[in-house]
């Protein structure tokens, strides 16, 4: 009688456990990291994305910035952000041909990056650009007012050959938060994006969204250096903008669902043609 009582205790310390998170995770499994869907919410329509989704057509996404991009701080490199957000999109869009290019590079203010467009990012013809930016020349300089144009002019390139464009902020780090520039800097950013009307993904917002969320909801996103993101704070910002981009592309389809019902509506209409993307 005694063994039956013993099993029982085995499997309730178990079970504790495993609530408690006993064990090594892995990396790559879903945490939970969500966010108000108006906190990551992008504006406006990115139609060329969304006409690629629609029709069912390969679609191209180039991931370009610094260390946030390349992936420092994951512990292997398909735990980058880019290698995520791939795998959130075929995740949402079955079937559909997603790759994400990394072109991040460590170090790179938008000075450098700008400089390699037309060779790492032009040069792949993609439908849609994220562009990380920001954190380097807040860490290196205090006046980063003159950055503003730097970013309004690699916004300009980018959409000028074809390409959506989604500009990524800051991230919310204590090495980061410690600069001076870094108000400035978001502003700029932000900025840039309305007045060229490219999409925004405020990692900033989202991220401080997750540090000031109870510790036992959220796992930590920054490493030990104060600066870069960890396994899971990839994991989470890839599912994260994969969501905002999906959300943007269905607002598209729907507002031109609706105007397809409206011309194809009245005396004499033509049967409206169908969507290549399921509701």
């Amino acid at each position: 009688m005694i063994r039956p009582a013993l099993s029982g205790v085995v499997i309730a310390l178990a079970v504790i456990a495993a609530l408690l998170g006993g064990g090594s995770a892995d990396p790559a499994a879903p945490a939970r990291c969500g966010a108000p869907p108006s906190l990551v919410a992008i504006e406006p329509a990115l139609t060329h994305a969304a006409t690629r989704i629609d029709r069912g057509d390969p679609l191209k996404i180039v991931a370009v910035g610094s260390s946030s991009t390349s992936g420092t701080g994951a512990s292997a490199p398909d735990l980058a952000y880019p290698a995520r957000l791939a795998a959130e999109l075929r995740a949402r869009f079955p079937g559909l041909d997603v790759v994400v290019v990394n072109r991040g590079k460590g170090g790179e203010d938008a000075a450098q990056e700008l400089a390699r467009f037309d060779r790492d990012v032009l040069a792949e013809h993609p439908d849609l650009v994220i562009w990380q930016l920001g954190t380097n020349a807040v860490l290196r300089r205090e006046d980063v007012s003159g950055d503003g144009e730097l970013i309004r002019r690699g916004v300009v390139q980018l959409a000028a050959a074809g390409s959506d464009v989604v500009l990524m902020d800051l991230q919310y780090a204590p090495r980061v938060l410690a600069r001076p520039g870094y108000m400035v800097m978001e502003r700029l950013i932000a900025d840039s994006a309305e007045a060229d009307r490219v999409g925004l993904f405020r990692r900033f917002e989202l991220m401080r969204y997750w540090h000031d969320a109870p510790s036992n909801e959220v796992p930590p996103m920054v490493g030990s250096d104060g600066l870069h993101m960890t396994d899971r704070g990839y994991h989470c910002l890839a599912a994260e903008l994969a969501e905002a981009l999906a959300a943007n592309w269905r607002v598209h389809r729907d507002a031109a669902r609706r105007a397809q019902t409206a011309a194809f509506s009245g005396p004499g209409a033509r049967p409206m043609p169908g969507s290549a993307i399921a509701p």
